[in-house]
């Protein structure tokens, strides 16, 4: 495992491994190289972290991309994956799941 080598790229580390315990490694290195991302730079590195896991979870473990190339919006589209995103995080131990009314999600 690479070190991290500044205080964000830590707490990153940190927060993704308390949020996400049981996430295989190939995940896990994809969520923290787009948690690190400059768009998020700003955000404490656990909101970063969460909407970095979503976001993953969302498009590479669910029908979202399917349902948004079958024409529904991005907001349902994003509705009708909920449950399938949660059975991921369930299966990473994850220690929060995203709610229908989450707005960071």
């Amino acid at each position: 495992m690479k070190k991290a080598s500044t205080g964000r790229q830590r707490a990153i580390a940190k927060a993704l491994t308390a949020l996400l315990p049981m996430a295989p490694y190939a995940d896990t290195e994809r969520i923290r190289a787009d948690a690190g991302a400059p768009h998020l730079k700003t955000l404490p590195p656990t909101i970063a972290v969460w909407l970095a896991t979503v976001a993953h979870v969302r498009h590479q473990h669910t029908d979202y991309e399917k349902l948004l190339e079958e024409g529904y919006d991005r907001d349902s589209a994003r509705f009708f994956v909920i449950d399938q995103v949660n059975a991921v995080l369930t299966g990473w131990r994850a220690t929060r799941l995203l709610e229908a009314d989450d707005e960071d999600g």
